[in-house]
């Protein structure tokens, strides 16, 4: 049974790739293969590795003659702030729309529906409401400047607490999607 691969190796991984490309622009494919395998990786390692950095958009392709060349792509930091807050945004109208509906669905669901319902709404919302600090961090770390949707967030974590609370399964309910958001909240941290 194979184990899922410890997050620090995808990203040492991925820095040793951004390291090799960054320090030799001039290497083709595979002069910078001959570079990175097997010193640090596997071939396949390598080529998923250099697949997740070209989706991920922090690298790009060039191909000069039937040679292609790695690039680092120019004002990343720019570039991910608009995606943060492209994402961000699509979300935020998204699980409004969603959580519109909410009401009039809720009660026709079976139990197993409404967990899983409610689990990933909330799951959406403070994902949302983390991309929206992320975004304030990066834009003025000294003003919130995207108070009002944080506040429409907290509205509708309150609004999904309340479908729940009014639903005939509101017993069963609770305790599970509370225990699923212990998950997502931090824990006490004199329990470590």
């Amino acid at each position: 049974m194979s184990q899922p691969e410890p997050a620090l190796m995808k990203y040492e991984r991925e820095r040793i790739v951004l390291e090799h490309i960054k320090e030799n622009p001039e290497l083709h494919h595979n002069a910078l293969l001959k570079h990175i395998v097997p010193k640090f990786m596997a071939k396949t390692t390598f080529e998923k590795t250099r697949d997740s950095l070209i989706e991920k958009e922090i690298i790009f392709v060039t191909s000069k003659s039937n040679m292609k060349f790695y690039r680092l792509t120019e004002n990343y930091e720019h570039k991910s702030a608009q995606h943060i807050e492209q994402t961000t945004n699509n979300s935020f109208h998204d699980v409004k729309s969603q959580i519109k509906r909410l009401e009039t669905d809720f009660p026709h669901k079976d139990i197993d529906e409404k967990i899983i319902i409610s689990n990933s709404l909330l799951k959406l919302l403070l994902q949302t409401d983390n991309g929206f600090t992320i975004l304030d961090s990066l834009k003025n770390p000294k003003k919130t400047l995207y108070r009002d949707e944080h506040l429409i967030i907290q509205q509708l974590i309150f609004k999904v607490f309340e479908i729940i609370r009014n639903d005939n399964d509101s017993e069963l309910l609770l305790p599970t999607i509370l225990s699923f958001l212990g998950v997502i909240v931090p824990k006490n941290s004199s329990d470590t």
